[in-house]
C-alpha cells in the first residue's frame, strides 16, 4: 500500500488550471513587452501619424493599392472612419489617390515612396530591438522560444511571417485583423485640430 502511495506520490501531475495560469502570466508579461516595443517604435513617427492611420498605412504597405470600401472592410471600420483617417495621410504625403483610367469616377487609394519609408523604418526599429533582447538568450533557450511561440501562434490561428528577413505583416501581426486591444476607430473630427492621438 505504501509502495502504491509512493509511485502515485513520484508521478507528475497532469497539466491542469494551474498550469494554464502559469503560461497565461507569462504570456501577458511577454506581451508586455513587446507592447512596449511596439511603442517605442511607432514614437519616432507620432508626430506625423497616429496609431490607427499608420495600421492603415500598413494594410495598403501590404496589400497594395485598394478601393476605400474595400480599405475599410479590411479594417473593419466605416468607410467614413477610413475616409477620414486617408485624408490626413494624403496631407501628409503618406498616401494617394489614384485615378482608374478606364473608369475616371473610380479612384484606388496608394501608399506613397514617404510612406513606404516611414513603415520600413518602423519596422525596422522594431526588428533591431525585438533581436537586441533576443540575442541575450543562450541557443537553447532561442530554440524552446521558437516553438514555444510557433505552437502558441498556431493555436491563435496567426500566419507565420516568411523567413529570409522578409516581413509580410511589418507589424508583428496579419493586416486583416485588429492588434490585441487595439481598436482602429478614430472619433470624428468636430473641429479643425487634429484628435487626441491613441497610444498603443
Amino acid at each position: 500500500m505504501a509502495a502504491h502511495e509512493q509511485s502515485s506520490e513520484e508521478r507528475p501531475s497532469a497539466p491542469g488550471r494551474d498550469d494554464v495560469d502559469a503560461v497565461t502570466r507569462a504570456v501577458l508579461t511577454a506581451s508586455r513587452l513587446l507592447v512596449a516595443v511596439a511603442a517605442r517604435s511607432l514614437a519616432t513617427v507620432e508626430d506625423r501619424v497616429t496609431l490607427p492611420q499608420f495600421r492603415l498605412l500598413v494594410v495598403l504597405a501590404t496589400h497594395g493599392d485598394a478601393k476605400l470600401v474595400s480599405l475599410a472592410e479590411r479594417l473593419g471600420v466605416n468607410p467614413s472612419t477610413a475616409m477620414r483617417m486617408v485624408d490626413r495621410l494624403i496631407a501628409a504625403g503618406l498616401a494617394e489617390r489614384q485615378v482608374n483610367p478606364a473608369n475616371r469616377r473610380e479612384t484606388s487609394l496608394r501608399v506613397t515612396s514617404g510612406g513606404f519609408r516611414l513603415v520600413e523604418d518602423v519596422t525596422s526599429a522594431r526588428r533591431r530591438e525585438v533581436a537586441a533582447i533576443v540575442e541575450r538568450l543562450a541557443p537553447e533557450q532561442r530554440t524552446a522560444l521558437i516553438e514555444a511561440l510557433t505552437a502558441f501562434t498556431a493555436a491563435g490561428g496567426e500566419p507565420a511571417v516568411p523567413g529570409g528577413g522578409a516581413d509580410a505583416y511589418p507589424l508583428g501581426w496579419a493586416p486583416d485583423l485588429p492588434a490585441p486591444g487595439e481598436t482602429l476607430e478614430e472619433p470624428p473630427r468636430e473641429t479643425s485640430e487634429e484628435p487626441p492621438e491613441q497610444t498603443a
